[in-house]
């Protein structure tokens, strides 16, 4: 018999097993349920409306505990896949970014430099793409007069410079030669990104296949449905036939990430060529092939034709998008920074209400109401509602990891004491206020950074970057709450 027939005899086996034990599992319930319903029949009113009561508690409990196992996790909208903001809508939230003290100015430049592109009129077309791709020598073949410096060893543009070329249909277009990406160890990267989403079309210049960083910088772009041509350079390093199978598979793989169209060109490449002198001798000189850029000029003014109607609401969404990133870092700085003042509040409340306490245990209830009380400051911060349980639940989990890890934090608490005259005899209060003070600072930066990444509150990822941050820094951490005791304590002595 075959190996194949075998597991097939298997199979067939434990599905008549399965189907044997479903039909003995019915039969069984059938009777239960029969029996259960004789027994009813015959006991008292209020008897069978409990049980019916009780049955149908359970079933909506099972129910509702199915949906909620199979029901999918919570997600955080993706900014990737949001709808652009509009204009209304960014000046709401530039009006409330201001009333906050958030730095507005980047986002409102943005929005200055795109109404002058409006009234200007005139289509921007940005080059965008790797370090050496031929950018620049590819504005060099579309507008042969203009100066513009090309080099072998490639990452020549340091600055975006723009120049006017006038289509053959008659269409005022600025091109726009960036910085590649990946030059001077990514310092320029922004700057292009920032500019091909103020162009109305970007050129993605390549000279290959894509490689994953170019896939994930194409597909943003395309996402964004901003008019975008995928320009294959160098084309002249293949013959017709290669040419097109480089080209065909290269929109293959443009077409996975969305639609842009590949257009093959080439800039002009210099070549070695051997002449023969009347008098027999040979003699090697340069000569520059013609460039090859009518597919381009064509393709674009496709995408101008068809687009004609669109091209200004595509490139404006793009700006507001741009817009909204500039502001969306500066509230992430703003609530960092403000997360940096609360954490250090509640440290040094923690270590002066450690010091106050006069009754055994009191420290522990003061502690717990400001560790409640910064969870909630820090939430409100970024502006999530968190629930009493996961309040609750990780203050305990974090009480675990006091516990666990106790001996090395009053260890260091107290090596960091003893740089202060007289107080590396002092136990009780001091000591544990040292304690508190950067076990909360570690509390507080923990949560801030989950709430940051996440957008919500994780008890059990915060505990985790708890027990992490314990381990950071801790003899810095503790010296400076030791020098916090020892002010509050000399102050206490003076007002005495």
């Amino acid at each position: 018999m075959s190996n194949r027939s075998s597991i097939r005899l298997i199979l067939a086996l434990l599905t008549g097993v399965a189907l044997l034990f479903a039909l003995l599992l019915g039969i069984l319930l059938t009777d239960t349920l029969v029996n259960i319903w004789h027994n009813l029949r015959e006991a008292p009113l209020w008897l069978q409306l409990g049980v019916l009561s009780l049955l149908l508690l359970f079933s909506l409990f099972s129910g509702w505990l199915v949906i909620r196992v199979l029901r999918p996790p919570r997600t955080l909208p993706d900014a990737g896949n949001q709808a652009p903001p509009d204009r209304e809508t960014l000046e709401k939230q530039l009006a409330q970014a201001r009333e906050q003290g958030l730095d507005t100015a980047m986002a409102e430049q943005e929005l200055e430099k795109l109404e002058r592109r409006r009234q200007a009129g005139r289509i921007h077309v940005a080059l965008f793409g790797d370090i050496s791709s031929g950018k620049s020598s590819l504005i060099k073949a579309l507008l042969p007069d203009a100066e513009i410096s090309t080099a072998v060893t490639g990452g020549t543009t340091r600055d975006i410079e723009t120049y006017t070329w006038t289509s053959p249909a008659g269409d005022e277009l600025v091109l726009t030669d960036m910085p590649g990406l990946d030059e001077a160890g990514g310092d320029l990267d922004d700057l292009a990104r920032r500019e091909a989403l103020r162009a109305h079309i970007v050129l993605y210049v390549v000279d290959g296949d894509l490689t994953r960083t170019q896939a994930s910088e194409l597909a943003a772009l395309l996402k964004l449905d901003k008019p975008t041509l995928v320009v294959l350079n160098k084309s002249d390093r293949y013959s017709d036939a290669d040419l097109e199978q480089v080209r065909q598979r290269l929109q293959q793989r443009v077409d996975e990430l969305g639609r842009a169209e590949v257009v093959p060109v080439s800039t002009g490449a210099t070549v070695m060529a051997t002449r023969l002198l009347p008098d027999g001798r040979e003699e090697t000189e340069e000569r520059r092939l013609p460039a090859k850029v009518d597919a381009l000029q064509q393709a674009l003014q496709r995408i101008i034709d068809s687009h004609a109607d669109t091209l200004d609401s595509l490139r404006d969404s793009a700006v507001f998008v741009l817009v909204q990133q500039h502001m969306d870092e500066q509230l992430r700085t703003h609530r960092r920074e403000e997360a940096q003042k609360i954490v250090t509040s509640y440290a040094r409340k923690a270590v002066v209400g450690a010091i106050a306490a006069m009754t055994p245990g009191t420290d522990l209830l003061i502690q717990g109401v400001l560790g409640t009380q910064m969870i909630r400051d820090l939430s409100k911060l970024y502006d999530i509602p968190v629930r009493k349980v996961d309040t609750e639940l990780l203050l305990e989990l974090v009480q675990k990891q006091v516990r666990r890890h106790l001996t090395l934090v009053l260890a260091v608490a107290g090596n960091a004491l003893k740089a202060f005259p007289g107080m590396g005899t002092v136990a009780g209060g001091v000591l544990h206020a040292v304690a508190y003070g950067f076990l909360f600072d570690a509390l507080g930066k923990s949560l801030a950074a989950s709430l940051d990444s996440r957008g919500e509150l994780h008890p059990l990822q915060v505990a985790n970057q708890f027990e992490d941050q314990l381990g950071e820094d801790i003899k810095a951490s503790a010296a400076h709450y030791a020098r916090l005791a020892f002010q509050e304590i000399s102050r206490r002595k003076q007002d005495d």
